[in-house]
């Protein structure tokens, strides 16, 4: 198999975590469990300083910058979780970070961004254009560019995560049959991928993407990259138009399966996991349950990694989502 990183970086980034972040619970829910017919174990994302995974991802690249690339400072592309994670970090070590956004993005998000001390730049119409945005910057202004996707010290930040459930589920007696990840651009799933092949080879990684933003799961499903006009879903986390070069081999190499939700079906995630955990999901942090759902009978009886990868819903999305 192709993977852009090993697990002896998903240690080293952990051991640079540490001094940042506690882990985070992973609980099962009795009521999630009987709605689905399986039995589920969630990581809680939502619990970061962040409310979103993407803070492991963050400092894990900027506690391994070079001193002078944290003097000059680091850019980065994101619709809003990427940017927080680096904002905070930056908050954490000093180190001046700028975020490209595009225009209309989620405005809770640039609050918070810009709140953590960040220069924020808003310009393009989606995600891939604020990455021309970024790319700017990095050749005019000497940046440290921070990839979302494509930046092996992010997956490997990210790793860190699935290294987290492993470690707590063999401590609560839990052997986890399947996980479900959410695929935007893949640093979550690779990273997932990445800690299972080293440490439990035998659990199967399912990939979900929206259906309206399908690039990388069309893409899976053709066995070569494929570029879209658009990326159309509210679950603005995964709204991404193609593949990337870091994680699209190992997505083709490692995934178990492949399978796109609709925006209803994100929304009812949205609203289940409310119900059933009482934890708020934005629509990206809830596409693993909305898979999983998705997969239905293919998991009926079995134990099932999902993360809540982020609560980042921003009032006006979570009262759409309820009309």
């Amino acid at each position: 198999m192709t993977w852009p990183i090993t697990y002896e970086d998903v240690v080293s980034a952990s051991r640079r975590l540490d001094p940042f972040l506690t882990p985070t619970p992973l609980r099962s829910y009795s009521t999630l469990d009987a709605a689905l017919g399986c039995h589920v174990l969630v990581k809680h994302e939502n619990h970061q300083p962040t409310n979103a995974f993407k803070i492991r991802n963050g400092l894990a690249a900027l506690t391994a910058l070079e001193p002078e690339e944290k003097k000059h400072g680091v850019v980065a592309a994101t619709r809003g979780n990427h940017g927080l994670g680096l904002a905070y970090a930056g908050h954490m070590l000093q180190i001046p970070v700028t975020i490209c956004v595009p225009e209309g993005n989620n405005p809770e998000k640039n609050e918070a961004i810009r709140g953590l001390g960040a220069r924020l730049v808003e310009e393009g119409s989606d995600y891939d254009e604020a990455v021309l945005v970024m790319k700017r910057l990095v050749a005019s202004q000497g940046l440290r560019m921070i990839h979302s996707t494509n930046e092996p010290l992010v997956i490997a930040g990210a790793g860190t995560l699935t290294q987290e459930i492993l470690t707590q589920a063999k401590r609560l007696g839990e052997s986890i049959d399947a996980m479900v990840v959410a695929v935007g651009g893949g640093s979550q799933s690779v990273g997932a991928m990445t800690v299972i092949q080293e440490l439990a080879p035998q659990i199967p990684v399912y990939g979900v993407q929206a259906a309206g933003a399908p690039a990388i799961y069309e893409s899976w499903k053709r066995r070569k990259p494929i570029v879209l006009e658009k990326a159309d879903t509210f679950a603005d986390g995964v709204a991404t138009r193609m593949t990337y070069e870091l994680t699209f081999q190992a997505l083709l190499d490692g995934l178990a399966d492949f399978v796109i939700v609709s925006e209803e079906e994100i929304a009812e995630a949205v609203r289940m996991m409310i119900q059933t955990t009482h934890n708020l999901a934005e629509g990206a942090g809830a596409m693993g349950l909305a898979g999983l759902i998705r997969l239905g009978q293919r998991l009926a009886g079995k134990t099932v990694a999902i993360v809540l990868s982020g609560s980042n819903i921003d009032r006006e999305t979570l009262a759409q989502i309820y009309r």
